[in-house]
């Protein structure tokens, strides 16, 4: 069985089929899809998904691409909206160096306040980034927040073992599959299978054999199987302990 830890079914790239997928999920082994917000729009949709979907939660955020109409306001909004019910986390924010969409200090400024929201509220955090990887570990390492997921991570293994040290779990998804990912690799290699969750990050990033196509949620198979094989477990141990690890994170 497989927990679905970071998914978006909102995106208009499952208008046509999502609803026939989330349904589909608890029968094929999903017991758990955590559906993430990057803007208001998005969280908003997460929550409806969640109330709509007895085995979908959904987390609140604002994504560093997403900052156009950011304010205090905003955060307000957010701290409601994450009293839900069914809302296990803040995010996914953070740092994207790799388009620069927003000015750096101001992507620094937003991160900072809403890890101070996730602390305020006490939920865990979903961080993001991109070509931001030292920052990034500086302003998470000088937060008092110490739960949370850095999702799809891009960094080398010491710094995935220092987050881990501090609490962190890291995000592993189909990029772990490619052929190129040899730092991918070393990460898995490095870290304990305690502190790994899979994830999907759907519709991106579809893992081998499905490099290319749209992802969903069915394809966490082949990131389990490539773990189990850096591992040297077999795919079972992978999904148990991924499962309780999903579970200690977002529950």
């Amino acid at each position: 069985m497989y927990f679905e830890s970071h998914a978006h079914y909102d995106d208009r790239r499952f208008k046509q089929d999502g609803d026939a997928l989330l349904k589909s999920f608890p029968s094929l082994g999903i017991p758990y899809v955590v559906n993430v917000g990057c803007d208001l729009r998005s969280s908003k949709a997460s929550i409806r998904m969640a109330e709509k979907y007895d085995h979908v939660y959904a987390s609140v955020g604002i994504h560093p691409h997403e900052l156009y109409d950011m304010s205090s306001s905003v955060i307000d909004e957010l701290k409601k909206l994450s009293a839900h019910k069914k809302v296990v986390a803040i995010g996914e924010m953070g740092l994207d160096y790799h388009y620069d969409t927003h000015p750096r200090e101001v992507q620094r400024f937003w991160f900072r306040q809403q890890l101070r929201l996730a602390e305020e509220v006490k939920l865990p955090v979903i961080i993001h980034s991109r070509e931001a990887s030292e920052e990034t570990f500086e302003i998470m390492q000088s937060s008092n927040v110490r739960r949370g997921v850095i999702h799809c991570y891009s960094g080398a293994a010491p710094m995935a073992l220092d987050y881990a040290k501090m609490g962190f779990y890291i995000g592993i998804g189909g990029v772990v599959t490619y052929s190129n990912a040899r730092k991918m690799v070393e990460v898995v290699e490095a870290l304990p299978l305690d502190r790994i969750v899979i994830e999907t990050d759907c519709p991106y990033l579809s893992p081998t054999p499905n490099r290319g196509k749209r992802n969903d949620s069915r394809n966490l198979q082949y990131v389990v199987e490539k773990i189990a094989e850096i591992k040297n477990v077999t795919p079972d141990v992978v999904e148990k302990v991924t499962m309780e690890n999903g579970k200690s994170l977002y529950f």
